[in-house]
Order: C-alpha cells, then sequence, then structure tokens
C-alpha cells in the first residue's frame, strides 16, 4: 500500500434499544500520503468527528455499530478496527496522535500539563523521568509556549485558550506519529490564535514529515493549508478534489454553497450574504436519494428517487445527479 492511512467504506451506526438507528457515518472512503494534509470539511453533524473517533477507536463502547477497514501502512499493514483495545492503546500516540476540539476538557484538569506530556514519552518511547522532562520543556518551546520550563508546572485552567491548544499539540506530537487528526483545532479561539495554530501545524508537517487530517468546517482553515479535501455532508464524501481545483470550480451544490455563503471583502456591504437553506437535519436516506436534495437549489426529481451514483476520475470525485457546470460561479 503506497498511501500511509487508507479509510475505505467506512460506516458508523448508533444504536439504542427501543430507538431508530441512527447512521452517522455512511461508506467514507478517503487516503492520506506521507506528508500530506487533508481536509474534511462540511457543517456540524456531517460525520467528521465521529470518522475521527472510529479512526482512533474512541467511540463509545457499547452503542455503534461499525463497520469498513482502516488500514495503516506497515509490513505489513494493519487494519485499525480489527485491533483490540489494547493493540490500539500502543498505536495511539505513537502511530496516530489527536488533537481534539476543546483543549479544556480534552486535558486532565487535575493533572499538570508536563505530566500529561511526559507520560506518553515514558510509555510509548521509554524515556527516564530526567530525559521526558527534557523533551517536554523541548515540545512546549517547540509550539511557541514561553518559558516552557515554567509552564510543565502549570494545570490546564492557568493557562490561556491558545496555549491549552499548543500544549494539546505538544502531547500529540510527542511520541513523532505518522499521522496527525485534528479535530476542528481552532474551535473558541480568536482569529489571532487561530492564524498562530494553523501556521504552527504547517509547519510542524513540513519539518516532521508527519501527515494531517484537518477537520473543520471553516473552508478558510482548507483554503490556507489543505492539499486535499473531502466534502462531507449525510455521513458521506460527496466531492474530493486538489485544493485549488475545489476553489476554483466547485461541482456539487453543497461545496458551492459553502464557497459561496463565505464573506468576501470585494463583495458589496448591501448585499445579502447566500446561505445554504435548511439544516443538516433536512436530509434523506442515501439508500434511495441524494440527502442533500431537500436543500439542494439544483434539486431534479430523481435526486429524491435515486441514490446518486460516484464519479470519480483521478483526484476528483463527485456525487450528484445535477452537478453545478464547469466555470459556473460558486
Amino acid at each position: 500500500m503506497s498511501s500511509l492511512l487508507d479509510v475505505q467504506d467506512l460506516s458508523v451506526r448508533f444504536v439504542r434499544k427501543g430507538e431508530p438507528e441512527v447512521v452517522a457515518v455512511d461508506g467514507v472512503s478517503f487516503d492520506v500520503e506521507p506528508g500530506e494534509i487533508v481536509g474534511l470539511v462540511g457543517e456540524s453533524g456531517c460525520g467528521k468527528s465521529v470518522t475521527s473517533l472510529a479512526i482512533m477507536g474512541l467511540l463509545p463502547g457499547r452503542t455503534p455499530r461499525v463497520s469498513g477497514t482502516v488500514l495503516l501502512d506497515g509490513d505489513p499493514p494493519v487494519d485499525l478496527l480489527a485491533l483490540s483495545d489494547a493493540e490500539l492503546r500502543g498505536r495511539r500516540g505513537r502511530d496516530i496522535g489527536m488533537v481534539f476540539q476543546d483543549p479544556l476538557s480534552s486535558l486532565n484538569p487535575v493533572v499538570p500539563v508536563g505530566v500529561q506530556i511526559t507520560e506518553a514519552l515514558t510509555r510509548h518511547r521509554g524515556m527516564d523521568k530526567r530525559e521526558a522532562r527534557a523533551e517536554a520543556v523541548a515540545l512546549l518551546g517547540r509550539v511557541g509556549i514561553p518559558d516552557p520550563e515554567q509552564r510543565l508546572t502549570a494545570y490546564p485552567h492557568q493557562m490561556s485558550g491558545g496555549m491549552r491548544q499548543r500544549a494539546l499539540i505538544a502531547i500529540a506530537l510527542a511520541c513523532r506519529p505518522r499521522l496527525l487528526i485534528a479535530d476542528e483545532p481552532t474551535t473558541a479561539l480568536d482569529v489571532t490564535i487561530q492564524a498562530q495554530i494553523l501556521e504552527l501545524l504547517g509547519d510542524l508537517v513540513a519539518e516532521t514529515g508527519t501527515a494531517l487530517v484537518m477537520i473543520t468546517h471553516d473552508l478558510g482553515v482548507v483554503a490556507g493549508l489543505c492539499d486535499r479535501v473531502n466534502v462531507l455532508y449525510g455521513g458521506r464524501v460527496v466531492e474530493r478534489a486538489q485544493r485549488h481545483t475545489l476553489f476554483a470550480g466547485p461541482r456539487h451544490p453543497y461545496t458551492a454553497g459553502l464557497i459561496g455563503s463565505i464573506p468576501r471583502l470585494d463583495s458589496d456591504p448591501a448585499e445579502h450574504l447566500p446561505a445554504i437553506a435548511g439544516s443538516v437535519a433536512d436530509n434523506l436516506p442515501w439508500d434511495g436519494a441524494c440527502a442533500f436534495a431537500p436543500r439542494c437549489p439544483r434539486a431534479l426529481e430523481t435526486c429524491t428517487a435515486v441514490t446518486p451514483a460516484v464519479s470519480d476520475e483521478g483526484d476528483r470525485l463527485l456525487r450528484c445527479h445535477n452537478p453545478v457546470p464547469i466555470g459556473a460561479d460558486a
């Protein structure tokens, strides 16, 4: 296998007794090359975070039914979904690191940040306490935290939101993973800190060769960081393309709607900002329709009766009955 991570037909269904089955992820497939930054984009509720948690084996233990394959490159490649909990614990941190959405709730509030970094170093890299402390100081300095030695003894509540996010990145990078998954890493941060975090992630990928999966609803993040973009809706990838190709000519109406709703500095302030009608709850099952049809401005009669076929040509994937014409404005 040439890809570092190869996700094929990943599905996640939540089942509770006496309640209808909820399909959160419905046959998602994508791959990540070494040193590549791949985006998973869509509104909240499209399945992005559940996809990442399924890859990491961090979904709640009883309710979900997970199927498909998640192959991690190796000799031989290993299917992460087939590993036991103990085997997954050995992979997390060492092979795959994750930056979670909310650093305040992701960090242990009663344990100093330094301890949370060093425990990963002793667990996965076999360092003694002195070596782990020195490496933790270097990691905090690398992610731009001032006075890193003093910050080792700080608790999460004693740090700002931006510093907590940097500390979380330091923990994720501590064991030099080959793949880093960042789930909305700039949520709740002000614009200046967002820019710093994104620049930091880009620099770290360039320096270390670590591959990055960026999960976000912010297409501005995608435009400045990702190499390839997967647009998710209703738990499926509806469009995939290289970043420049996607922004120059989105083909799926959902992608076009997301790009069209971005405020532009050169637009007329009096103009109404376009928006996608409805919400992600207004969808249809993929089994016999296009999930986006109830919200789609280009919907045809067939969109509510037939599942759209997948057109996959090279780096461009499209799942739509009536795509946006090439060259049309987003």
